[in-house]
């Protein structure tokens, strides 16, 4: 079947994240280090996850981590830690500017609200997907099937008629179960050349 649309994935695909931003950051509110924060926030709890299947509001998520850590934080200094983690894979977004005038886009993310709202939201490309699948929205995480289903049914093709995108094989892994055309990305030389040889037109 003809490709018809690319489905992306946001984190370490169209921006890089860098999670120790964040918890360098919380280090100067506390007397733990990152090793120490990293294990509380993201080994020792569900508390993320919770987060990013929409289960917890913002400010639940702020308070449960406050205390867990042994925070002296605001809200508004905590929210803008947690979401001033991005910078842009130029190669990426020069690629889905090319592939807009061909192809439907979606985007396909686990993450929260308050990183779509600062960090996904906001970058120059958002504008121009045609459908946007998030976890927090839709209750459930990559690499769950309901997660593809919405996508599939917001963008409005079967799977064989989209190259899905993502730099964890685990979801391409279940990308491809589905019927997807998934790529693990791995960097940009190394996605365009896997385009080329799937014979992609952009």
């Amino acid at each position: 079947m003809a490709i018809e649309a690319f489905v992306f994935d946001f984190g370490n695909v169209i921006c890089k994240f860098d999670k120790n931003i964040f918890l360098e950051k919380l280090t100067l509110h506390c007397d733990k280090t990152v090793a120490q924060l990293n294990k509380l926030i993201f080994c020792d709890t569900d508390i993320c996850i919770k987060f990013e299947c929409g289960q917890i509001s913002g400010e639940d998520y702020y308070k449960e981590i406050v205390e867990m850590c042994g925070l002296s934080i605001e809200q508004s200094e905590f929210f803008e830690a947690h979401t001033n983690i991005f910078t842009n894979i130029t190669e990426t977004f020069a690629l889905i500017k090319r592939l807009k005038s061909k192809y439907k886009l979606g985007l396909l993310s686990n993450t929260c609200v308050w990183d779509f709202e600062r960090g996904i939201k906001s970058v120059e490309v958002f504008s121009l997907f045609d459908a946007v699948t998030l976890s927090f929205e839709v209750g459930v995480m990559k690499p769950n099937k309901k997660i593809y289903d919405d996508m599939l049914n917001k963008i409005k093709l079967q799977p064989q008629n989209c190259v899905y995108i993502d730099d964890i094989k685990e979801f391409t892994d279940a990308g491809n179960s589905l019927g997807f055309n998934a790529i693990n990305y791995q960097g940009a030389e190394k996605l365009l050349k896997e385009l080329q040889e799937m014979n992609i037109q952009f």
